[in-house]
Protein backbone atom coordinates (compact mmCIF):
# COMPACT_ATOMS: atom_id res chain seq x y z
CA UNK A 1 0.00 0.00 0.00
CA UNK A 2 1.33 3.29 -1.30
CA UNK A 3 1.62 5.71 1.83
CA UNK A 4 -1.01 8.37 2.94
CA UNK A 5 1.55 11.15 2.53
CA UNK A 6 1.53 9.59 -1.28
CA UNK A 7 -1.84 9.57 -1.54
CA UNK A 8 -1.94 13.38 -0.40
CA UNK A 9 0.17 14.91 -2.54
CA UNK A 10 -1.73 12.77 -5.44
CA UNK A 11 -4.93 14.34 -3.83
CA UNK A 12 -3.61 17.70 -4.07
CA UNK A 13 -2.22 17.59 -7.46
CA UNK A 14 -5.29 16.36 -9.37
CA UNK A 15 -7.55 18.86 -8.15
CA UNK A 16 -5.15 21.40 -8.09
CA UNK A 17 -4.76 20.78 -11.57
CA UNK A 18 -8.11 20.81 -12.44
CA UNK A 19 -8.17 24.53 -10.70
CA UNK A 20 -5.58 25.41 -12.26
CA UNK A 21 -6.76 24.24 -15.88
CA UNK A 22 -10.27 26.07 -14.98
CA UNK A 23 -8.03 29.26 -14.05
CA UNK A 24 -5.75 29.36 -17.27
CA UNK A 25 -9.72 28.69 -19.47
CA UNK A 26 -11.05 32.22 -17.92
CA UNK A 27 -7.98 34.12 -18.98
CA UNK A 28 -8.41 33.02 -22.47
CA UNK A 29 -12.11 33.25 -22.57
CA UNK A 30 -12.76 37.02 -21.00
CA UNK A 31 -15.31 37.01 -23.05
CA UNK A 32 -17.41 33.85 -22.06
CA UNK A 33 -19.72 33.52 -18.44
CA UNK A 34 -17.40 32.45 -15.93
CA UNK A 35 -20.25 31.03 -13.49
CA UNK A 36 -20.26 27.63 -15.04
CA UNK A 37 -16.42 27.47 -14.53
CA UNK A 38 -16.80 29.04 -10.81
CA UNK A 39 -19.01 25.82 -10.19
CA UNK A 40 -16.44 23.57 -11.67
CA UNK A 41 -13.68 25.18 -9.01
CA UNK A 42 -16.00 24.51 -6.31
CA UNK A 43 -16.92 21.44 -6.96
CA UNK A 44 -12.97 20.59 -7.07
CA UNK A 45 -12.85 22.20 -3.38
CA UNK A 46 -15.06 19.85 -2.14
CA UNK A 47 -14.22 17.13 -3.41
CA UNK A 48 -10.48 17.98 -2.17
CA UNK A 49 -11.97 18.56 1.21
CA UNK A 50 -14.04 14.93 1.25
CA UNK A 51 -10.64 13.34 -0.14
CA UNK A 52 -8.87 14.54 2.80
CA UNK A 53 -11.40 14.08 5.15
CA UNK A 54 -11.33 10.22 4.14
CA UNK A 55 -8.23 10.00 4.23
CA UNK A 56 -7.59 11.38 7.71
CA UNK A 57 -10.37 8.89 8.70
CA UNK A 58 -9.74 7.45 12.11
CA UNK A 59 -11.51 4.24 12.92
CA UNK A 60 -11.53 2.30 9.35
CA UNK A 61 -12.02 -1.36 9.98
CA UNK A 62 -9.83 -2.46 6.40
CA UNK A 63 -7.59 0.42 5.41
CA UNK A 64 -6.67 -1.48 2.14
CA UNK A 65 -10.04 -1.63 1.18
CA UNK A 66 -10.93 2.18 2.32
CA UNK A 67 -7.90 3.32 0.46
CA UNK A 68 -8.62 1.68 -2.28
CA UNK A 69 -11.98 2.90 -2.38
CA UNK A 70 -10.81 6.32 -2.11
CA UNK A 71 -7.95 6.07 -4.67
CA UNK A 72 -11.20 5.22 -7.11
CA UNK A 73 -13.30 7.73 -6.09
CA UNK A 74 -10.77 10.09 -6.26
CA UNK A 75 -10.54 9.17 -10.42
CA UNK A 76 -14.02 9.27 -10.79
CA UNK A 77 -14.33 12.47 -9.52
CA UNK A 78 -11.20 14.12 -10.93
CA UNK A 79 -12.61 13.04 -14.81
CA UNK A 80 -15.87 13.60 -14.10
CA UNK A 81 -14.59 17.42 -13.71
CA UNK A 82 -12.00 17.19 -16.33
CA UNK A 83 -15.34 16.17 -18.34
CA UNK A 84 -17.23 19.48 -17.91
CA UNK A 85 -14.13 21.17 -18.33
CA UNK A 86 -13.88 20.25 -21.50
CA UNK A 87 -18.03 21.11 -22.22
CA UNK A 88 -17.11 24.85 -21.14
Amino acid sequence: MASIKNLKKDVNFVFGDIIEVVYVWQLANPEKDVTSSEAIIDEAIVAFDEAMEQINAKGVDNKKVHFSNLKKSIETKGRALIDKINKL
